[in-house]
């Protein structure tokens, strides 16, 4: 389907023009803006580049938008010398009469040693720096502001990154492209400046920090890794790079004559040779020796132009030209460049980080309640592959061990998803995140929309035991109250409004919402299969606590009847929207009294204590309850963190310069406010009739 206007009407093949709508919102620069930093890669690979289309200055972008390169594969774990045990993060609770043991941050001597040290590993590596060695006339080096007549450019239809500057009046010409396939970049320079040795590249390995962030540019600890060019032939270099026991290496090809030689310390420095003014090199990352070439520069480029335009047709697309408007064409930027950031940077075959691929947060480690934000949205705009790549992390053996351990040391049936993780399903000890429940419903959303992408047998059989063992666990969580014959949420409980003390806190009113609409989705899965309803998650489902309201208003919780009250209860998520919102019509909530809630939150909430995700969270709010404008504003609201830099990316705070769940929640917002839900009977739902006109097609229907 496609809508125009507010008119629905049939999808024309190729009615919208996707080469222009895309290239239209090409990224440019033309200043050493830290904030401005751009990446090329491919979902489980990125290389993020200055003005110069490479990392030739860290640390000026250190405090922006850092020059990272990360992957998928590149974790590090320092020595456990001390022999620390996860068990020395585990504090015993009485919740509800019971005892349960969490994985906190405890802060008794030894203990919290333990727990630092546990948190802070396994992290992310920071792969390499590689970038350019510039000399001026003097034979000086040169700094950022040597350059002159900068010029940047990101072709997000190709994922080509072309960059054009001068040194001492000297062009320098780059096209960086990365390749789709391989954790590789290609790189063209084309300047005079190599035939007169003032251009070289230079490749540096970091140390990891294993701080709370990583952006690349420790380079002290010299001792303690090394590095080294384990091979050397004509135009191809193999170097390799090691750090404790986490080894990798990086491969090197180039097309015209050139020289590797050790440069500084744990850097490796390739001098083109000084007969021709163009040199092309190829650098690729990899856990261990590839057994496949390294591909050329014209390879990689023609990978990257055809992979990345095929991405562009393939799903939906999202048309706001004609719109009167002036905010229009700002939120059709923010929407095409997301899809190219949260394509590069959250495809992957694991849960994302919330800052992707360029800097590690929380030490690089994926958080599963972020996930939704980060990625259901591929499904709703008709790329559910993308989904169901990092779907596979949900089914490995490894992984899922864990999650049944941590339910059953807390007395729990089925999987409690971890919280803060990494690649092998480890839990991370976090005072907030082992009380969350909101990350345990996501998998049966998840599944439930591949199954909605591919109505079979198939997926139903893929994705069946995670449904269940995972309802199995949010039946049995609920405590059961005799005295009024209720299950409840809680105590023991931090709602996804990180605002409540969790032995206090009980009926959260989202979680509550997506608990009932789990189960009853896991009741759904029984019965496509021909199985009989689960008789305990129907018990739960009709005993489950009603929604807690005073005033007219849903509170965020049972046990906070003063949440419009304390001051410190209206900031963070708002996340008592997303009972009706994020969640469709469960027939728990009454439209009415969210509408009520909708304005009050409105109206008083602290938005500038909020998080990127949160906009558009109320602008699926405001679309269901019928008000478009409402949609638009809040996701144009001018507030800090729903900044989106020239890149695209959503700007949080100097710690937090990007942050991909405000980017995915941006396209599953649209998506609903163009193509609406299950039953929705009006077009375009969260579109405002005025000053608006929107072509659309391939975007799915949320539930």
């Amino acid at each position: 389907m496609a809508a125009v206007g507010d008119v629905a009407a049939q999808a024309v093949p190729g009615a919208i023009d996707r080469k222009a709508l895309v290239e239209r919102h090409r990224v440019v620069n033309t200043t050493t803006d830290t904030l401005a930093s751009l990446s090329v890669g491919n979902g489980a690979f990125a290389f993020t580049a200055d003005i110069t289309g490479l990392q030739t200055f860290p640390a000026y972008y250190e405090k922006g938008v850092p020059l990272g390169t990360e992957s998928e594969w590149g974790w590090h774990r320092f020595s456990n010398k001390e022999n620390y045990q996860f068990a020395q993060s585990l504090r015993e609770y009485v919740l509800n009469g019971h005892p349960v043991r969490y994985s906190v941050q405890v802060k008794t001597p030894g203990n919290k040693e333990a727990v630092d040290y546990l948190r802070a590993n396994p992290h992310r590596l920071q792969l390499g720096n590689l970038g350019f060695r510039l000399l001026k006339k003097n034979g000086q080096p040169a700094t950022i502001h040597d350059l002159r007549n900068i010029r940047q450019g990101l072709n997000p239809w190709t994922g080509e990154l072309t960059s054009h500057f001068t040194l001492e009046g000297t062009a320098v010409d780059v096209v960086t492209v990365g390749h789709q396939q391989q954790d590789a970049i290609a790189v063209r320079i084309k300047s005079e400046l190599l035939k007169t040795g003032r251009l070289k590249l230079a490749l540096r390995f970091p140390f990891p920090t294993a701080g709370w962030a990583d952006v690349g540019t420790d380079y002290s600890h010299e001792n303690q890794h090394r590095s080294a060019i384990i091979s050397q032939q004509k135009g191809a270099a193999l170097l390799s790079h090691q750090v404790d026991t986490t080894r990798y290496t990086v491969a090197l090809g180039w097309a015209q004559a050139a020289t590797l030689a050790p440069g500084g310390v744990h850097e490796f420095v390739l001098s083109p040779g000084k007969a021709a003014g163009v040199f092309e090199v190829s650098c690729r990352f990899a856990p261990r020796r590839a057994t496949v070439p390294l591909v050329s520069f014209a390879a990689t480029r023609a990978n990257s132009r055809q992979q990345w335009e095929a991405f562009w047709k393939s799903g939906g697309a999202v048309d706001f030209s004609g719109s009167t408007d002036p905010r229009a064409r700002e939120l059709e930027r923010r929407i095409v460049l997301s899809q190219y950031l949260t394509k590069l940077q959250n495809a992957g075959s694991q849960p994302p980080q919330e800052t992707g691929l360029v800097l590690n947060s929380w030490y690089g480690r994926p958080h599963l309640e972020m996930h939704w934000w980060h990625s259901a949205h591929f499904a709703l705009w008709g790329r559910p592959a993308l989904l169901e790549k990092s779907l596979t992390w949900y089914g490995r053996p490894d992984v899922q061990a864990e999650a049944r351990g941590i339910a059953r040391r807390q007395g729990y049936d089925g999987v409690r998803w971890q919280k803060m993780t990494d690649p092998w399903g480890e839990e991370g000890p976090s005072s907030v995140g082992a009380f969350l429940l909101w990350q345990q419903p996501h998998t049966i959303y998840f599944a439930e929309e591949a199954y909605r992408a591919h109505p079979n047998a198939a997926t139903l059989q893929l994705y069946r035991e995670r449904v269940f063992a995972t309802a199995d666990f949010i039946a049995s969580y609920p405590f059961f109250e005799k005295d009024k014959n209720r299950y409840i949420l809680g105590k023991g409980v931090i709602p996804a409004q990180e605002r409540f003390n969790a032995e206090d806190t009980f009926n959260p009113t989202f979680e509550l919402v997506y608990w009932h609409w789990a189960l009853a989705t896991a009741q759904q899965w029984h019965e496509r299969l021909g199985q009989p309803r689960n008789a305990r998650w129907d018990e739960v489902l009709q005993k489950l606590s009603a929604l807690p309201q005073a005033g007219g208003v849903y509170l965020a919780a049972e046990s906070a009847p003063d949440s419009y009250t304390n001051p410190e209860y209206k900031t963070d998520h708002p996340s008592v929207l997303a009972a009706l919102g994020m969640m469709p019509a469960t027939g728990q909530v009454d439209p009415a009294t969210m509408r009520r809630t909708f304005d009050l939150i409105w109206k008083d909430w602290s938005w500038d204590k909020t998080w990127g995700w949160d906009f558009p969270m109320t602008a699926m709010t405001a679309t269901r309850l019928g008000l478009p404008d409402r949609a638009v504003d809040a996701l144009l609201m001018k507030v800090r963190t729903n900044t989106y830099l020239p890149s695209g990316h959503n700007y949080q705070e100097g710690r937090l310069p990007i942050y991909l769940p405000g980017n995915g929640g941006l396209l599953a917002a649209v998506a609903l406010m163009c193509a609406g839900y299950d039953g929705c009977p009006t077009p375009n739902p969260g579109i405002p009739k005025t000053g608006w006109q929107v072509r659309w097609e391939g975007l799915q229907k949320m539930p």
